[in-house]
C-alpha cells in the first residue's frame, strides 16, 4: 500500500483519513501542520502529526507520497499555496477518488478530492488541487482548471471550461459552452447563464455580477 502523510488537522484532513481509510489502496501513517500550528499532544486521529519543516527529513519524498485537503479558503489560494509548498519539497500528491463517484476515463489531477455520487462525463478533464464535494454533475467535454472548488450538487453543464481558484456554492447551475473566468465566485443557487469575468462574484437566477471582487471576501 502506497504510505500517505496528509497535510492538516482540521475537518477536511480527518475526513480524508477516514475515506483513505476506508475507501482506497494508501496507507495513512502521519499529519503534518506548519509548526505554529502544532497542537501541544503533537497527535491526531492516534496518529503522529509532525512539523511541516521538518517532513523531508521524516518522511522523505522517495518513500512517502501527501494529500492535502484543505479548505476553499481566500478562493482556493491557501491551498494552492500549500500544494505548491509541497511540490517543492519533492512530493507526488495523491488524489482520492470515491468508489462511488462516476468518472469514466477523464484524466484527473494530483491531490484532488473527488467525494461520494459525482458524475463526471467522458471527454472531461480535471485539474491539479481539485475538490469536487459530493453529489455534482460535471458535464461532458468540460475542462476544470488547477485550484478549483465545487461544493454540493452543482450541475456544470458540457463544453464549459473553467479557469484556476474558481468557487462553486450549492445548487448552482453553470449554462453549457460558457467560460468560467479566474477567481469566479458562484454563490449559493445561482444560475450563470453567460461568460463570466475574473474574480467577479455571481449571485442569483439569472446570476448577476456583484461590486465586489472574489479576491476581498474573507471566507
Amino acid at each position: 500500500m502506497e504510505k500517505v502523510i496528509i497535510f492538516g488537522i482540521k475537518d477536511f484532513a480527518e475526513l480524508a483519513h477516514y475515506y483513505l481509510t476506508h475507501d482506497s489502496p494508501y496507507h495513512v501513517l502521519a499529519f503534518t501542520v506548519h509548526s505554529k500550528y502544532l497542537s501541544v499532544n503533537k497527535s491526531f486521529k492516534n496518529l503522529p502529526v509532525v512539523p511541516f519543516e521538518e517532513i523531508t527529513s521524516i518522511y522523505p519524498p522517495a518513500s512517502y507520497s501527501m494529500f492535502a485537503p484543505l479548505s476553499p479558503k481566500n478562493m482556493n489560494r491557501l491551498r494552492a499555496n500549500v500544494y505548491n509548498e509541497i511540490k517543492a519539497r519533492g512530493y507526488k500528491c495523491i488524489s482520492y477518488v470515491s468508489s462511488k463517484a462516476t468518472v469514466f476515463e477523464n484524466v484527473i489531477g494530483e491531490n484532488c478530492f473527488i467525494l461520494e455520487d459525482n458524475t463526471i462525463q467522458p471527454f472531461t478533464s480535471i485539474g491539479n488541487n481539485v475538490v469536487l464535494w459530493s453529489g455534482n454533475h460535471i458535464g461532458h467535454h468540460g475542462q476544470i482548471k488547477d485550484n478549483v472548488f465545487f461544493t454540493s450538487h452543482v450541475v456544470l453543464s458540457g463544453h464549459c471550461i473553467v479557469e484556476p481558484y474558481c468557487f462553486f456554492g450549492v445548487n448552482s447551475t453553470i449554462r453549457d459552452g460558457l467560460h468560467i473566468a479566474e477567481g469566479t465566485l458562484v454563490a449559493m443557487s445561482a444560475s450563470i447563464n453567460k461568460n463570466t469575468e475574473p474574480w467577479g462574484v455571481y449571485k442569483g437566477n439569472p446570476a448577476t455580477k456583484g461590486n465586489i471582487s472574489s479576491k476581498d471576501l474573507d471566507f
